[in-house]
């Protein structure tokens, strides 16, 4: 079954939750709710990354999150989960791996090659990277790519600047994406449901939210990044069961 990887944004400006869970504590109680609702994969992001959020330095990431870490760490550790950092700095990474942190998820394809090394010199630890980088013949990033290929995750970036046509493209070639390598889908709350509906109160657009991601699991996603995790993990159970296999327990 298709895994659910659910958001925790200790941030004070995301563009859906942001404020939500802006301390230590709050983010903590917001993963263990999570992980009861069926997250697989608790994915801690220390920076907005909505259109026109201010950038922040590594420093300041890092102090919104690590706090966050250790609290998962020590209050946590019993229950089975994995967990991913939101970050394109590569000084996060490296300190998040060692505080537990098994998934890198990298939304920009710049700092990707110093992701690599954090790869390198940890071998339990993925990474999620913007797909188009393995589409271009001329990276030179193709050949570390290759080595690493079992432990990547390719995400097609949708609402990265991109339009309501061009989403809907994203989402329609999931399944060639699909033959390439494990596929991420981050499409929860982002604006293409509202461009599709027309639906402008905020927290109404949860049908839409589902659809894709069932949609993206019908067609070889295997993680979608979401924050109606209850919701969704009922939905991709149910889509489990139609196609016979086996539910987790």
């Amino acid at each position: 079954m298709c895994k659910v990887m659910g958001i925790v944004n200790v941030t004070p400006d995301s563009f859906s939750d942001g404020g939500k869970f802006n301390t230590p504590e709050e983010a903590i109680r917001r993963a263990k709710n999570l992980i009861e609702e069926g997250a697989a994969i608790i994915d801690i992001g220390g920076e907005s990354t909505r259109p026109g959020a201010t950038p922040i330095s590594w420093e300041e990431e890092w102090a919104r999150i690590e706090p966050v870490l250790k609290g998962l760490n020590s209050q946590l550790s019993t229950f089975d989960f994995q967990l991913s950092v939101d970050t394109y700095h590569p000084e996060t990474a490296e300190r998040a791996v060692r505080l537990g942190a098994t998934i890198v998820n990298c939304v920009y394809p710049e700092p990707v090659e110093a992701m690599l090394e954090v790869l390198a010199s940890n071998s339990s630890v993925e990474l999620v990277i913007p797909s188009k980088l393995i589409d271009s013949k001329l990276s030179t990033l193709n050949p570390k790519l290759s080595t690493f290929s079992s432990r990547l995750y390719l995400d097609p970036m949708i609402g990265f600047g991109t339009t309501r046509e061009e989403d809907l493209e994203i989402l329609q070639t999931i399944p060639e994406l699909a033959k390439k390598g494990r596929v991420l889908i981050g499409a929860s709350r982002k604006r293409i449901v509202k461009r599709l509906t027309g639906e402008k109160v905020p927290g109404k657009d949860l049908a839409g939210n589902l659809t894709i991601a069932l949609w993206a699991a019908m067609n070889g996603a295997d993680v979608v990044r979401v924050h109606d995790v209850r919701e969704t993990v009922q939905a991709l159970k149910v889509l489990a069961a139609l196609k016979g296999e086996a539910l987790p327990e």
